[in-house]
């Protein structure tokens, strides 16, 4: 695996928790399992962030809720025409704070922008989503997977170990001062300019040919 493409079934691409089968049920149980229940759905944000291979969520349709932030933790969001967020935990009495919204989403389209999508939860669409820099891409809806696929494709065909280093030094330099993030992309760089890529690259470009990438 290479890189990942996540979309949704159907119509949309993830409305979030069932009223019924999640919530109806939760508020049954106490706080300990509470406790537990969010933690497991940040886990998979981590894991999300973590893993070493660029993920793209084809965005097909409606992503609410835990949808809004799964197709966030993405590294890439390929929305369809017809898309929207809606981070709407407040609409439902509980924090937009939840499973990494308000780590992930200032990051991406700054803190007053976020501070508005979490606070009162409105539905953004996707023309709006492209002008803030949630989306990376709005195509019309029938090649929305197409798209993604084809973005995906091309991440796997490049130098995969140096698009997994980005990603991590990406996450890192979230809580780094300058000088930490200067001395850090330095080592990692130098680590890299010693990779069997980059020597691919040059043997490539001496004659006059496509590199190919072993992702070492």
């Amino acid at each position: 695996m290479k890189a990942v493409v996540i979309t949704g079934a159907g119509r949309g691409f993830c409305s979030g928790g069932d009223v019924h089968k999640i919530i109806g049920e939760m508020l049954g149980r106490d706080m300990h399992a509470h406790l537990e229940f969010c933690r497991m759905t940040g886990h998979l944000i981590r894991n999300m962030r973590l893993l070493p291979k660029p993920i793209v969520a084809a965005v097909n349709g409606l992503a609410a809720g835990a949808g809004a932030v799964i197709a966030l933790a993405a590294d890439f969001r390929v929305l369809a025409d017809s898309a929207r967020f809606a981070f709407l935990f407040s609409r439902v009495g509980l924090t937009g704070a939840d499973m990494g919204a308000a780590f992930l989403l200032p990051r991406v389209v700054g803190q007053g922008r976020a501070a508005e999508l979490l606070m009162l939860g409105d539905d953004l669409d996707a023309a709006a989503a492209e002008r803030c820099g949630l989306a990376n891409r709005v195509v019309s809806g029938e090649r929305v997977l197409e798209v993604a696929q084809e973005l995906a494709l091309r991440l796997a065909a490049g130098p995969v170990y140096a698009t997994g280093v980005t990603k991590l030094m990406l996450n890192n330099a979230w809580t780094m001062d300058i000088s930490t993030a200067l001395e850090s992309e330095a080592q990692a760089q130098a680590l890299m300019m010693m990779g069997a890529d980059h020597r691919a690259f040059y043997e490539a470009f001496v004659d006059k040919r496509a590199a190919k990438f072993t992702g070492r």
